[in-house]
């Protein structure tokens, strides 16, 4: 079983960035492919971005290239999420997860139901 605690979000002007933090527990965070979705008041949990078990291929949601950036240190159990010139649609919890895969070089999916485990969420406010 794997537990994941989100870290990082807070209230940010238009423009500026936030670093997302999850650490996960357990020695086998290298075995799980990790994705990180966001869910706005009122709307569907939407992936933001996901990234192989390897850290070498990575997947985002087409709105959000150029702008997100996903990674991961499998020597400190945490995959992070980079945020620049947020906007105020960008207002949203964001939540890690964990898709345990055989494979290294499968990039997380794009479905929340792929996933096997979720954490808390973080609040993210993008004020304009």
């Amino acid at each position: 079983q794997v537990q994941l605690v989100s870290s990082g979000g807070g209230l940010v002007q238009a423009g500026g960035s936030l670093r997302l933090s999850c650490a996960a527990s357990g020695r086998t965070f290298s075995t799980y492919a990790m994705g990180w979705f966001r869910q706005a008041p009122g709307k569907e949990r939407e992936l933001v971005a996901s990234i192989s078990r390897s850290g070498y291929s990575t997947r985002y949601a087409d709105s959000l290239k150029g702008r997100f950036t996903i990674s991961r240190d499998n020597a400190k159990n945490t995959v992070y999420l980079h945020m620049n010139s947020l906007k105020p649609e960008d207002t949203a919890v964001y939540y890690c997860a964990a898709e345990y895969t055989l494979t290294a070089a499968v990039v997380g999916g794009s479905r929340a139901n792929e996933y096997d485990y979720w954490g808390q969420g973080t609040q993210v406010t993008v004020s304009s």
